[in-house]
């Protein structure tokens, strides 16, 4: 089926309502003609001076209302959260482990320096670990300032960076990747903090599904 072609007087209006500062949704609803068809005529049209300011506000709309949605949604998580209990601390802390630990040793790795500052600190509160436990490294790509990621990750965990046992440099370049790099925390003979973290992890899956259900599960 062939597209029916606009009409030279229907392409003129597009014009039209894009110099008087209206908007490619705006236009396309009102001429009830495809988005991309819209555009394909609005690209050079240039808005009328008088018209600026207002299509000045409408540009800016779209990002004043994603940073009230977000700053909505972060006074509800705020509500949500209050202030966590100890239990809940651990719960937290043992689920982003559960997610995000390393299965050989208790350690963790990740390029979020929120995550890492929340692991960190969850370890000194929670299970009274010291900085003279904790092993922190990172690990770069050839093109990173690695005096810049040492200092930015030193605040992150709120340790010198002078006490980090090493720095990873990998071959190639970011690409993309976050400019500080991956930063791994360990904790030094930690296998008795693995043990409880694990003892919760498994509490929690018992809690959600009951063990017996587990095992019928696993022999079906």
């Amino acid at each position: 089926m062939k597209k029916r072609r606009l009409t030279s007087s229907k392409i003129q209006k597009i014009k039209d309502l894009r110099g008087h500062g209206q908007s490619l949704p705006e236009i396309s609803k009102a001429l009830n003609v495809s988005k991309t068809t819209v555009f394909r005529y609005i690209k050079d049209v240039k808005i009328s001076p008088e018209f600026l300011t207002e299509w000045s506000i409408k540009r800016g709309g779209s990002r004043k209302r994603k940073l009230l949605k977000e700053t909505k949604a972060f006074e509800e998580g705020k509500t949500l959260v209050g202030n966590l209990s100890n239990k809940e601390k651990l719960l937290f802390l043992s689920a982003l482990y559960w997610a995000e630990g390393s299965k050989k040793d208790f350690g963790l790795s990740n390029t979020d320096p929120m995550l890492i500052k929340i692991f960190v600190t969850g370890l000194r509160e929670m299970f009274g670990i010291t900085d003279d436990q904790l092993r922190i490294s990172i690990r770069l790509y050839e093109d990173l300032d690695k005096n810049k990621s040492l200092s930015f990750w030193s605040q992150v965990v709120n340790m010198p960076k002078e006490k980090f046992i090493g720095v990873n440099v990998l071959v190639g370049k970011k690409k993309g990747k976050l400019e500080h790099g991956m930063c791994r925390v360990r904790v030094l003979k930690g296998g008795d903090v693995l043990k409880k973290v694990k003892g919760i992890n498994k509490a929690v899956v018992e809690a959600f599904v009951p063990i017996a259900q587990l095992d019928r599960a696993s022999r079906s």
